[in-house]
Parts: structure tokens; sequence; C-alpha cells
């Protein structure tokens, strides 16, 4: 059960944000101002991490989803944050999630497992999630980043190099390679569990250089530059949602928590403050659908969830 005490933990002054003169503006032109601006940004970022708010896993898998989302465009698939939930909140037991579906369970899991990704787990996803052949390429770039992690590089240098392998070793790979970038940066910096930051940033403005704006791909000229930039807009943006969005509606949920009746509202309050979102037909065997119906309404009636789809029926709530 969720306690008051945790409130000391969600309060929105808590939560640090990345100070404006840390965040990029305009054209940065050096590589050392881009890693500046990186440190001083994950610097903050680690911070929130290592808080380990009430609300972590809900923002953990919201920067999944979005991770996910420029995945799927970078890939030349259409599918939106709103259609990437509901394909994954509405999928039957058993059924075929689809490639957008299966980027969006490779950024979660990234999102829900330990910083710690030996070459068995990277070779699941990238056969099941990115639909990869896995060959000695990728095996040996997978043993180069264990010997990275020993290296007194910063985490965001190791990490741009590595996406870089990956994609000099396997082109077809790129979306794997900023994946494995966040699971390194996560590993330095000793975190938990992974945050999802890089592939957020992959169809931004920071990736992107000339006078024809052409993307800028792994390994390529400005590719560290970008990728710390990418890293300093993540933090920040990460930040930002935590501040302001998520930590303010966990205290409001928490408040109302001790007062509702309904049998199995723990669960529901649990499910709320560790993953994107809710179906509104959620049950189980202590509340029934119906039950779970009228607490998603109370809730929203309260101002502690809202409706995310935007439609009358087959619902989703969350923070």
């Amino acid at each position: 059960m969720i306690t008051r005490a945790d409130l000391l933990v969600v309060g929105p002054l808590t939560v640090p944000k990345v100070p404006a003169w840390a965040r990029p503006r305009g054209h940065v032109l050096h590589d050392a101002d881009a890693a500046y601006l990186a440190g001083a940004a994950l610097n903050a970022l680690d911070n929130l991490v290592r808080s380990d708010a009430v609300w972590a896993g809900v923002w953990r898998q919201r920067l999944a989803l979005k991770s996910a989302a420029a995945a799927v465009q970078l890939s030349g698939r259409r599918e939106d944050e709103a259609a990437l939930r509901d394909s994954h909140y509405w999928r039957g037991a058993g059924d075929d999630p689809g490639p957008a579906g299966h980027l969006l369970l490779a950024w979660r899991k990234l999102a829900t497992r330990s910083s710690s990704c030996d070459a068995e787990f990277v070779r699941s996803v990238a056969e099941q999630q990115f639909g990869l052949h896995w060959d000695d390429a990728l095996a040996a770039v997978v043993v180069n980043a264990e010997d990275m992690l020993r290296s007194a590089r910063p985490a965001p240098a190791l990490a741009a190099e590595l996406a870089a392998a990956v994609y000099r070793a396997r082109p077809d790979a790129e979306l794997l390679g900023f994946w494995l970038a966040d699971a390194l940066l996560a590993q330095k910096f000793r975190w938990p569990m992974p945050v999802p930051l890089l592939m957020g940033q992959g169809t931004s403005a920071v990736f992107k250089s000339g006078g024809n704006r052409r993307r800028i791909r792994p390994g390529g000229e400005g590719w560290g530059r970008a990728v710390y930039l990418a890293y300093a807009t993540a933090a920040a943006e990460a930040c930002d949602l935590g501040a302001d969005v998520l930590a303010p509606r966990a205290v409001t949920l928490m408040n109302i928590a001790p007062k509702l009746r309904a049998k199995g509202a723990g669960e529901v309050v649990k499910l709320l403050l560790n993953d994107d979102v809710v179906p509104g037909s959620w049950s189980s065997a202590n509340l029934s659908a119906r039950g779970a119906r009228r607490l998603f309404d109370r809730l929203g009636d309260l101002g502690a969830v809202r409706e995310v789809s935007g439609r009358p029926t087959f619902r989703l709530y969350g923070l």
C-alpha cells in the first residue's frame, strides 16, 4: 500500500530540472560546447534517476513510447504515439504486435530491465523486436561494448561510438544501435534501469546538417556532436516531463488514494504509477471491469488521472 510518506519523494519542488543555460539553443558549432551541455543536462537527469521517484515507472514508459514513435518514423512507417498505444494495450493475448508494435516492445523492455544487458538478451531483442538476423558482426559489437564500460571516456562519447560501431557492422541495425547506446549510458552511470533518451531525438533537428538538412548517419560527420546535443535535449525534456507533468499528477493521485474505498483500488494506483496507461476495462480478482470503469471515472472527476484516447469507448487512463 502506498503511504503518505511517499509523497516526500514526488513533490514537484524536489524534481531536478536542467537549467536554461544547459539547454541547446540554436546552432552549437563545437564538439566541446556540445559535450559540456550534455554533461550538465545528464547530471540533472542522474539526480532525478537516483531520487527513485514513485512515478519512475510511468516516466520511463512515456519516454519509451516517445522513442518507439521516433523509431517507427525512421523506419518509414506512419504509426504515431496514439496508434502505438492502442496497438499495445488493446492487442489480444498471443497476437502479433506487428513491426511498429515490436519496436515499442523493444523500448519498453529497455525501460524495465536492469541496466546490465547481456549478449543473450540483446540477441533476443535484436531478433524478435528489431527483426534482425544475428551474426558474428553484431555479436562482436556487443562484446566490444562490455570493454567500453571499463573506459574512462565520458558516457555520451561511448554511447555515440557504440551506435556508430553497430551501424558500421550492420547498417540495417541502425535502430538497435540507438537502443544499445542508452543501455550503455545507463551502465556507465550505474542506473538501476536504462532511461530511453537518444532515439526520442532521432527525428529532431540535432541529427540534421547542411543546407538540405540531411540526416546525420551514425559515425558520419558531426555524429558525435549530434549525440551530445541529443542527450542534452533529451535529458532536459525528461526532467521536464517528471517535474512539470508526472510529479504533480502523482501527488494528486496519492493524496486521493487513501480515500478510495473500492476493493482493488490500490492495484490500480500502482499500475498508474508504473505504466504509461491502463485500459478502462482493466480487471482483477479484486476489481471487476465495471468497478474499474467507475473508479477511473471518479479519479478523472477528481483530477487524479486523464483519459488519453479521446474516445467514448476503449478508453485509456494515465497520469
